[in-house]
């Protein structure tokens, strides 16, 4: 069974940007959100993917995710739910740990987040100074919820 223990933070300022390592663009929607699971199609640049993930307790999940034939992604994401999540990944090397910072567009357009994926929920890491508040437990956060309640419309 494949885990996802995710912490997740608010952006307070740009010191990051020196930092990145790799961008890439991200479109993703979701066919099922279910509280119990959702179930995510993505398009990363020309690689695409379809998650199943569990329900979050405290800051892990069951996750599952299989590559998908691209093309075949592009006719599933027309059936979302929702808007769709666009954003720009950048993966941040800090401390020895890559931090991944989601730069969101669209209907979340001026959200940023760094997420860091941990091997254990008590895992301690070295907190950078241009991270802001800790969002890992607010589900407003989550990219499932955002398809439904936009950032823009908060």
């Amino acid at each position: 069974m494949g885990l996802e223990i995710e912490r997740k933070f608010l952006i307070k300022s740009d010191d990051w940007k020196p930092l990145v390592i790799n961008s890439f663009s991200i479109k993703q929607g979701y066919l099922n959100l279910a509280p119990k699971r959702t179930v995510r199609v993505r398009i990363q640049e020309k690689n695409a993917f379809i998650t199943i993930k569990g329900k979050t307790k405290g800051i892990t999940r069951v996750e599952f995710e299989y590559t998908i034939p691209f093309q075949e992604a592009k006719q599933l994401i027309l059936l979302s739910e929702g808007s769709l999540i666009e954003k720009i990944r950048h993966k941040v090397k800090y401390e020895g740990n890559v931090w991944e910072i989601d730069v969101f567009s669209g209907t979340n357009e001026g959200l940023i987040i760094a997420e860091i994926e941990l091997q254990s929920e008590t895992q301690s890491i070295e907190i950078p100074s241009w991270l802001g508040k800790e969002v890992s437990n607010d589900s407003r956060y989550y990219n499932a919820n955002l398809v439904k309640n936009p950032y823009s419309s908060w």
